[in-house]
């Protein structure tokens, strides 16, 4: 009788590894993640042309954008004796004054003009913080027949420009009785479309399962809205409140058509005033309009944190 062979059992890793040099499956995808972690290297690397570029292009922005306002403060601190019509004028003035915001203060009332704007800005803005919250709170939370019909209506009043309806917002406002009133140039803006489109994406990135929770512990809508909706929002809340003050102190077309009473004029239509028919001085009516200027960077100095935070919030969630 033959003797058997002792039989030799490989141990399991070894049909699981292959040897060097071996072309098999695993190999395959070990070399094909390797090649796309280089792309990927690749494609997140930037090189020194590309940045010399990128910063170039960011210089050119800045100039466009701040460099009026610099020229502008810089001609409101100009001596009278100091030439701002030359051919190479100087960027800083030789000897810096503030007599010319003196001199804007006396040429027109620009604390009552300013008041005036303080209280469309303030009925501007608590319409829309009150209105676009409510309406973006209903769209994005509330089930109701229309809800697209509406939302769709919201978005086809994006696509006219505000000329076209200024017509008919200025018949509406004087069949009101609310011509020649602050009140009549602050309701149109009162409630923005935008402002409710940003306030419905916003409550629509908090998780719905906070809202389930808070409906099977008892809570109605308005809990909802106070305790749930209104804390994860602040920042769009900043954003709106920054749009909407800065969209009704710097607008003029539309107070110049309602405003007819001097005394009741804003400060962006009150300011005309220092470009008299025999008389303008340029240092002047920059200082003026560096007055009405200020106003908006105290309001988004007091709440930049706050914006930039909401501006982040509707970038990844939105």
């Amino acid at each position: 009788m033959a003797r058997q062979q002792p039989v030799t059992r490989q141990h399991p890793t070894a049909l699981q590894h292959p040897v060097v040099g071996d072309r098999s499956e695993p190999r395959g995808r070990t070399d094909r993640t390797g090649r796309a972690a280089g792309r990927v290297r690749g494609f997140n690397s930037t090189s020194t042309a590309e940045k010399v570029v990128r910063y170039l292009l960011l210089l050119l922005v800045l100039l466009l954008t701040v460099g009026p306002f610099l020229w502008e403060l810089s001609t409101s601190l100009k001596a009278p004796t100091e030439d701002i019509f030359t051919r190479t004028p100087s960027f800083l003035p030789r000897k810096p004054t503030l007599g010319n915001y003196a001199e804007a203060v006396r040429a027109v009332p620009v604390w009552t003009y300013a008041a005036n704007s303080l209280v469309v800005a303030a009925i501007t803005v608590g319409g829309n913080v009150v209105g676009a919250t409510l309406a973006g709170f209903a769209l994005a939370r509330l089930r109701f027949g229309g809800a697209r019909l509406i939302l769709g209506i919201f978005l086809a009043t994006l696509v006219l420009p505000g000329e076209v309806t200024i017509v008919s917002q200025y018949v509406t406002v004087r069949s009101l009785g609310l011509a020649d009133t602050l009140l009549g140039v602050a309701l149109p803006g009162a409630i923005g479309m935008l402002n409710v489109l940003l306030m419905r994406t916003a409550f629509r990135a908090v998780p719905g399962e906070m809202d389930d929770a808070a409906i099977v512990d008892g809570a109605n809508v308005w809990q909802r809205l106070i305790h749930i909706g209104l804390p994860n929002v602040r920042g769009m809340l900043s954003v709106i409140v920054i749009f909407a003050f800065i969209g009704a102190w710097d607008d003029f077309l539309w107070p110049l058509i309602v405003l007819t009473d001097p005394d009741k004029y804003t400060l962006t239509v009150g300011i005309q005033y220092l470009n008299g028919t025999f008389s303008a001085n340029p240092r002047v009516i920059a200082a003026g309009t560096m007055i009405a200027f200020l106003p908006i960077v105290v309001v988004f100095a007091a709440l930049q944190r706050f914006f930039f935070r909401g501006v982040e919030e509707g970038a990844i969630k939105g």
